[in-house]
């Protein structure tokens, strides 16, 4: 009898692990498609770039600005305070709240007739954005063990390659048939039916916590939590050194916005067929790069106790070349297509890595927080001033009658970039000794 509960109460144990497994791809899947609509939003405006700026006379500036501190600013700094929220409050309330807020916006956003009109919706789309990665991050470390949690945050960010890939389809494909208001128009509709769904996703485990907290009366306060940030970099200079190679990386993402612009302007491609064939590359090659980076680095961890920024080095020191010779060497080669799939195949090998790394550096109770000031900093300082001071410079090339000027921008931005290399390279190494400083520090 006692054999035959036995049995019963294992059969009923393993039940109940393949749910909670297919519970937390399930959620997966759908957070990536949430996040695919994130960067459709956001990549939008960058992909039409050939179409809005003529149409609304924007300069290389002001789109600059639109696509950089107007919309970075808001977005990076409003993160910070998701984060803290996200780990205090209910947390797929909270990203359906703010999937809904930026769908409005960016129907909004269709109905603009010059740059001040532009910008205003602009602002307030990235405070509705800044909801969902902190607060994802946190939800996916809740789920998955620490030796898969680089492929679910690799996963995840596949979000990023196929949202910019969309956005360029879109221009390519719908473009020319409905112009880019009425793109605009019904990307928000579905952003909404979105959101409707992941309000009635539930969160057990932060409605434990918060019903433990109140109970106790002992809910973390914000400023505890900014505290725990403080201790947590000062543990771990790996934490510190993925940071500030993160940001480095960016100074060329900011600056790959005016790309269209390029492709177009100084390497003669007609503005829908490139964004088509961008497009395609973007998705495949930066799917490829999601996969290959967040199962690269779990297994460069497993085998070797270094950390996955090691892998990022690899990847990066290998690519360089390439990275910089397709800017130089005319469209009909095949090193240009070769250098377009290997930055799309760079930057899907990004996220997986650095974001696994930082959630494994700090404690599970900042972890949304940390992740936020992550995005803060990677946006507010490294897309916010390459794409920023990219227009500012292109027009000052323009002014001054420089040839190419959008080539010798890009090119001065990818070696800038480059900078990252030595970070990553750093910080893997010391991975494994400051996690363990990190235990101790928060023991």
């Amino acid at each position: 009898m006692s054999e035959s509960i036995k049995a019963s109460e294992s059969a009923s144990a393993s039940e109940s692990i393949a749910g909670s497994t297919r519970g937390a791809y399930g959620l997966l899947v759908f957070l990536t498609i949430l996040n695919v609509m994130n960067f459709v939003d956001r990549q939008l405006l960058a992909s039409f770039s050939n179409f809005i700026v003529p149409d609304l006379g924007l300069s290389n500036t002001e789109f600059g600005l639109l696509t950089g501190l107007i919309f970075l600013a808001f977005y990076s700094v409003a993160g910070l305070f998701m984060g803290t929220l996200a780990d205090r409050y209910n947390r797929t309330k909270l990203i359906a709240l703010g999937v809904a807020a930026w769908s409005l916006l960016t129907a909004m956003s269709g109905l603009a007739k010059g740059f001040v009109s532009l910008a205003i919706p602009r602002m307030f789309i990235g405070v509705g954005e800044s909801i969902l990665t902190p607060t994802s991050m946190s939800l996916l470390s809740d789920r998955f063990p620490s030796h898969r949690l680089g492929f679910a945050s690799g996963f995840y960010y596949m979000g990023v390659p196929i949202g910019v890939g969309v956005s360029l389809l879109i221009v390519g494909y719908l473009g020319p048939l409905i112009g880019w208001r009425n793109c605009f128009y019904a990307l928000g509709i579905i952003g909404f039916l979105l959101a409707v769904v992941m309000w009635f996703i539930r969160d057990p485990q932060r409605e434990q916590l918060i019903a433990d907290a109140v109970e106790k009366e002992d809910r973390t306060s914000f400023l505890d939590i900014i505290k725990a940030l403080v201790r947590a970099l000062r543990a771990s200079p790996a934490l510190v050194m993925t940071i500030m190679g993160g940001v480095a990386f960016h100074f060329v993402l900011g600056a790959a916005t005016f790309d269209q612009l390029w492709y177009v302007q100084e390497r003669g491609f007609d503005r829908a067929e490139i964004a088509q064939w961008t497009g395609w590359i973007g998705i495949i090659a930066g799917m490829a790069g999601n996969l290959f980076g967040g199962l690269g680095g779990d297994w460069l961890l497993r085998k070797t106790g270094t950390g996955r920024p090691m892998f990022l080095f690899l990847v990066m020191l290998v690519l360089a070349p390439i990275n910089i010779y397709y800017r130089l060497v005319d469209p009909d080669s095949l090193w240009f297509w070769v250098g377009v799939f290997a930055g799309f195949f760079q930057l899907g090998c990004f996220y997986g890595p650095t974001f696994s790394t930082i959630q494994e550096l700090v404690p599970q109770q900042i972890r949304a927080t940390v992740v936020a000031f992550y995005i803060l900093l990677l946006n507010l300082v490294g897309v916010a001033i390459g794409v920023t001071l990219a227009g500012v410079y292109i027009d000052h090339l323009m002014a001054a009658g420089v040839s190419e000027p959008y080539t010798k921008a890009l090119l001065w931005f990818t070696v800038i970039s480059m900078t990252a290399i030595p970070l990553f390279f750093a910080a893997g190494r010391r991975f494994e000794r400051d996690k363990a400083r990190l235990a101790q520090a928060f023991s």
